[in-house]
């Protein structure tokens, strides 16, 4: 193993050091070195000497956090010592360090500002990896806080090491080695400023035992991000002008709302656009939120199992404004044939996702919330010069309805079948608060909870996207819930997801967290099973489960309350019941096994080309 090192990366950020040489990091001059030490002097003030884990304590509480996820460990045993005596910091202890990490990222996702979550060094560190990597992919705001062990024993294969820097560092926007006590307080206030900072996202500060046990002088001030790192804010004015006079001058456009908008809090800017000028949205599905999906212009998700309307209008229209989102193959499918007639106008604060995936014709970097404020200014002018109006587009939106009427989303509920999966969906949508939070592990039940229930405001769609881990739907819960105690939380899961993280199911009833997970139960890891009707010749290999627990039974022996539900005419009193326990409660529905979700496009075909049911499928 390869002695662990501060790194430097070109943009996101730099390790700082203090009160000694400093030491230069991979890619980095003696000058650049000396400078870095200078700015950390700057950003920090002498006081009464504490330790490094005190000094960890107090970024984080000089940074705003107040609630932290974790699991107890030797290693970071220090920074727990500190978190003792703080008054500002809450910490939930979870059953595993894979739920910390999602706890933490669903907390992001819901308030906004970075969640944290802490393990120890070796298996601690490494059980966070898929949590980082899942934030990472989603753009959610998190740090992570690992024990390491002591500096002079890195390299050594010493008890439970691990080079978390070199396991973590491309799934980051920058991992922290702190490698000294005075600047370990401003590595960990970097690190949240830099995870909430431009296109959000995880960072990692990795702490050794003898720096966080080692003493220092430097208090926590508030903290910084980077001095390199500066994502553009509005974008060229020319730029913006040319993109308003290609959506004036055409007929058919179409608004593609996608997590960016909600990161950006910039839901109310796109809301205001839409309406203002009459342009039917779409959205992907982490923007999913983004605009009321109860509104005559929402056409819903588009993608593999967007709505037929959705990925219809996008096949059709001849202007995509497309506002932070990074077009990945899973809403795009075949890009050859996604949006072929459309200019592309790609609003994104990271210019590393322009042109990535889709070619765009008129590129605007900058945040979400301030280049739509930008394009509505530019509108008025724009429509002038073109002779045209909003009135320009009311046959598209016509258009746009004759779809949603065409291929509705609909279902069957033959008596003579089991339970369908979208009707508890639905019917718990329509009793649920209207400002009810939904979080999901990642299968068929997602797409279902994503597809049935109306979603009407930013911030209530919690769930995995980019990475699709199963398993992120309990711990997940967890982390909306505490971040938003006054809403109501709801978690849809399958059997194989729930069953990947049930453990955190304790921590829940520990915590008297009012949440209802509901389980959409199939006996079988049931979009794996679909995949393989439909592509693997119906080889069901590994798929279904020949037995599994009886899930309202396990949830009363965690301590939460625990349904049956079986039947149509039972639905309505046990969501109820469910909903009126002061606690956590857990609905075992046994779904028809046979049920496929459906629109689907097959991977990497053409959206205008979806499948209704399973015979279409066959024909595509």
């Amino acid at each position: 193993m390869s002695e662990q090192t501060p790194i430097s990366p070109s943009e996101d950020g730099e390790t700082e050091t203090d009160g000694q040489p400093p030491a230069e990091t991979p890619g980095e001059t003696a000058d650049q070195a000396a400078t870095r030490d200078e700015t950390a002097e700057e950003r920090t003030t002498d006081g009464p000497v504490t330790t490094g884990a005190e000094a960890v304590v107090a970024a984080l509480e000089a940074a705003g956090a107040d609630m932290l996820f974790g699991v107890q460990g030797g290693a970071i045993m220090p920074v727990y010592d500190a978190l003792y005596d703080s008054e500002e910091l809450t910490h939930v202890t979870m059953a595993h360090e894979q739920g910390a990490a999602h706890a933490a990222d669903a907390y992001g996702i819901v308030s906004g500002d970075p969640g944290v979550c802490l393990a120890t060094s070796g298996p601690g560190a490494t059980n966070l990896v898929t949590g980082i990597a899942d934030a990472s992919m989603d753009s959610d705001p998190m740090i992570a806080l690992t024990g390491q062990v002591a500096t002079d024993m890195v390299g050594n294969d010493a008890f439970q090491e691990t080079d978390t820097v070199g396991v973590t560092q491309p799934i980051t926007k920058h991992s922290y080695f702190a490698d000294d006590a005075d600047t370990i307080g401003s590595d960990v206030g970097e690190a949240f400023a830099l995870a909430d900072e431009g296109r959000q996202g995880p960072t990692l500060v990795d702490l050794p035992k003898d720096v966080t046990k080692g003493e220092t002088d430097v208090q926590a001030i508030t903290p910084e991000k980077p001095d390199t790192y500066n994502p553009p804010t509005t974008a060229d004015d020319d730029a913006v002008a040319d993109a308003a006079r290609v959506l004036a001058e055409a007929e058919r456009p179409v608004i593609l709302s996608g997590g960016g908008v909600i990161k950006a809090d910039a839901s109310d800017e796109l809301r205001g656009f839409a309406k203002e000028y009459g342009v039917p949205v779409v959205t992907t599905m982490p923007g999913i939120g983004s605009f009321p999906e109860d509104h005559e212009l929402c056409l819903e998700w588009a993608g593999m199992h967007g709505t037929g309307y959705a990925n219809m209008a996008i096949t059709n229209t001849d202007c995509l404004l497309a506002v932070g989102t990074r077009f990945d193959d899973r809403l795009t499918g075949d890009v050859e044939t996604f949006a072929p007639d459309a200019e592309v106008i790609h609003v994104d604060i990271d210019p590393a996702e322009i042109s990535k995936n889709i070619e765009a014709d008129h590129p605007l970097i900058g945040d979400a919330k301030q280049v739509l404020r930008q394009l509505d200014d530019a509108m008025e002018s724009a429509y002038d010069a073109a002779d045209a109006s909003p009135e320009s587009y009311e046959a598209w939106r016509e258009n746009c309805q004759t779809w949603k009427e065409e291929y509705a989303m609909s279902y069957d509920t033959p008596d003579d079948e089991p339970l369908k999966p979208q009707y508890v969906v639905e019917r718990f949508s329509e009793l649920a608060d209207d400002d009810a939070i939904v979080s999901t592990g990642v299968g068929q039940h997602q797409m279902w909870a994503s597809q049935y229930w109306t979603y009407t405001e930013p911030r209530t769609w919690v769930s995995s996207h980019g990475l699709g881990t199963m398993g992120y739907g309990v711990p997940s819960a967890i982390g909306a819930k505490l971040a938003a105690p006054d809403q109501e939380v709801v978690c849809f899961d399958g059997d194989g997801s729930f069953l990947m993280t049930v453990q955190e199911l304790s921590v829940a009833v520990r915590e008297d967290l009012d949440v209802t997970y509901v389980i959409l139960n199939n006996e079988a890891v049931g979009m794996v099973r679909q995949w393989q009707d439909g592509f693997y010749e119906g080889r069901r290999m590994a798929s279904e489960y020949p037995w599994i627990p009886q899930f309202d039974m396990l949830a009363e022996a965690f301590g939460a309350r625990g349904f049956r539900l079986e039947d149509y005419d039972d639905v309505d009193d046990v969501i109820e019941k469910a909903r009126s326990y002061d606690g956590p409660a857990v609905i075992d529905a046994i779904i028809d096994p046979a049920e496929n979700v459906y629109p689907m496009v097959p991977s990497g075909g053409d959206n205008g080309l979806f499948a209704l049911n399973d015979d279409q499928l066959e024909d595509i």
